[in-house]
């Protein structure tokens, strides 16, 4: 099979000097293809150096892309080449391997190697602090570091609350002192750690001279700290994003880094502009939103596409969702490649129509891993809660007995077998058939009495197996107060599972590419995209734009609708009506014009 040829701008990054770089890259542009070619043609450039290269991004699917991408691609390296000598992980998941399994302890003054906490662990409800209303779980704990100085926060409607210095300090060094961190915590250790170690940060920028980190938008404060430690140490670091999508300004990743770094003084810089993703129109939308003047690859289809707007009500979102899958039929989208997208989880859950998880407890915990299972299709979120709950039901079990369960990599000195139990778990937890039970059961009877001998059956093997001991009167733990008598998955989720379309944030859909998008907005949401990449709200409103390949709906509340027509009509969009989309004969005959 003939493998995809590259662009002159792309060629360009793959071709340029083994030196520090800085990409900056439209959507849709092959961010992802140009980082493996890069990845390959540097491996090559190093030869049989012991040196190795890292390719770093902020997800596990990204991950998963590049080390396919590349396992392609490095057959074709010669002999003696160090093929292998190649790490392509998440930044934290490098953060956490390098820095803070091996070294971190130290610096946290624990006896235990650091272990991650999700955050549903029991001994946490003995670290809170208090900001004035309630006690706070540390796990909201939030920090960041401005002029190199820490400060902690945390977010609260999407806006961030300062948490006293001292405060904060404390509530960290006291859980580090246990062996414990959140991801939060764990980039504040792993910082804290190489400025207080030299000589770690000088092995670990010698081990790696050549760093690349793809999405560099999403840059936080901290990471961003940690970057420049290793530059100061010698690696070589090139950066590729599009800082139009920087919308994790909580943690500081606004862009600001990427922007900077274009400029930076011995990085060469290089442009990505075609847009490989979307069709003209919405090419063209998105250079109006940004300011920039991309190319598109695409050609006009010969079927309706391009960008619309109409006006919802909350309460009819449902007659909004099945007037879109019309206009996708029309248009040719599927809808396991589309998606309706919100600002907020707020809004996504109230569209979804999420209810609260049934039961209590563990009960609780494992009712709601069935439904992101069965439901979501979240098997890796399924998994976590399902370990939650077991470690829950467990007693006495070792610290972050959790963590180490759940993370991926290899098994620490205080739980050797951790990987084995890993196996169990993610076992029970995948096959509805012999370990959790499917959520399409009555939930307070079938549901209930097969999950609790099913579980009851799973901690006998855990005390055979690995000396795990159950707590007392398990049973009294596993009881059925709160669940409803119809299924987790309500009967509506089971007749149109094949045809729902799912209902994310635009977060979680962020790196994505899909047939066809629905943007539902707030007033000030639809305000902000229309007003361009300024705000970290109009990064989000672009981020949900450029997603979209053939179609892009924009909903906006009718309450504003007066208000919004000419500006989105300025920008390039067309209006179309729910009501007139009620079936795809009417739907065609509107849309024919664009």
């Amino acid at each position: 099979m003939s493998k995809p040829k590259l662009t002159p701008e792309q060629q360009a990054v793959v071709d340029a000097p083994m030196q520090p770089l800085c990409v900056i890259a439209c959507a849709g542009s092959g961010k992802t293809k140009t980082a493996v070619h890069r990845l390959v043609q540097m491996r090559r450039n190093m030869g049989a150096s012991r040196g190795r290269l890292a390719l770093l991004s902020f997800s596990n699917v990204a991950v998963d892309t590049f080390r396919k991408g590349y396992e392609t691609l490095a057959v074709d390296l010669p002999a003696g080449v160090g093929r292998d000598r190649v790490e392509i992980a998440t930044l934290d998941s490098f953060i956490t391997t390098n820095v803070l399994r091996s070294h971190g302890h130290r610096t946290m003054k624990s006896k235990h190697a650091a272990f991650v906490v999700t955050g549903n662990e029991a001994f946490l409800d003995g670290f809170t602090f208090n900001p004035g209303t309630f006690p706070m779980s540390v796990t909201k704990l939030k920090v960041g570091l401005v002029g190199g100085v820490e400060h902690f926060f945390y977010t609260q409607n999407d806006t961030a609350v300062v948490v006293p210095t001292h405060v904060g300090h404390a509530l960290a060094k006291r859980l580090g002192q246990t062996g414990a961190y959140t991801h939060e915590l764990g980039r504040y250790w792993a910082y804290r750690t190489l400025k207080e170690r030299p000589d770690l940060l000088k092995v670990i920028a010698r081990r790696y001279p050549h760093l690349l980190i793809d999405e560099a938008q999403d840059i936080g404060s901290v990471h961003q700290a940690i970057v420049e430690l290793l530059i100061g140490a010698g690696s070589s670091v090139t950066l590729i994003g599009d800082p139009n999508q920087g919308i994790y300004g909580f943690a500081g990743a606004d862009g600001g880094f990427l922007r900077a770094y274009f400029k930076r003084p011995g990085v060469q810089p290089h442009e990505l502009k075609k847009n490989f993703r979307s069709v003209p129109k919405i090419v063209k939308l998105a250079n109006g939103l940004c300011g920039r003047d991309d190319e598109t690859d695409r050609t006009a289809l010969d079927r309706p596409h391009g960008a619309f707007f109409t006006g919802y009500k909350r309460s009819e979102a449902s007659q909004l969702l099945t007037a879109f899958q019309s206009a996708m039929v029309v248009s040719g989208s599927l809808v396991k490649q589309s998606a309706v997208l919100c600002r907020g989880r707020g809004l996504a859950t109230e569209v979804r129509g999420d209810d609260m998880p049934a039961g209590q407890g563990a009960v609780k915990t494992l009712a709601a891993a069935a439904v992101s299972r069965d439901r979501k299709k979240d098997f890796q979120e399924a998994f976590q809660r399902v370990a939650v709950a077991v470690v829950a039901l467990l007693d006495k079990p070792p610290h972050g007995l959790v963590s180490y369960v759940t993370q991926v990599g290899p098994a620490p000195a205080a739980f050797p077998r951790a990987r084995e139990l890993r196996r169990v778990i993610w076992s029970f937890t995948r096959d509805a058939s012999a370990g959790l039970p499917s959520a399409s059961l009555p939930a307070d009877t079938q549901w209930h009495s097969t999950m609790v001998s099913r579980t009851k059956a799973l901690l006998v093997r855990l005390q055979t197996d690995f000396g795990l001991k159950t707590v007392d009167k398990v049973g009294l733990k596993l009881k059925k107060t709160g669940l409803p008598a119809t299924p987790l998955m309500s009967a509506a989720d089971l007749a149109d599972e094949a045809a729902r379309i799912r209902v994310d944030t635009v977060h979680k859909a962020k790196g994505e590419s899909l047939d066809a998008v629905l943007y539902m907005t707030l007033k000030d949401h639809a305000g902000e995209l229309l007003a361009g990449v300024g705000t970290e709200v109009g990064r989000i409103g672009y981020v949900a734009a450029t997603r979209a390949r053939d179609l892009l709906w924009v909903a906006v509340p009718k309450t504003a609708l007066k208000e919004l027509r000419p500006l989105l009509q300025a920008k390039g969009f067309e209006e179309v009506g729910v009501v007139q989309c009620s079936t795809s004969n009417a739907l065609a005959t509107l849309l024919a014009k664009a």
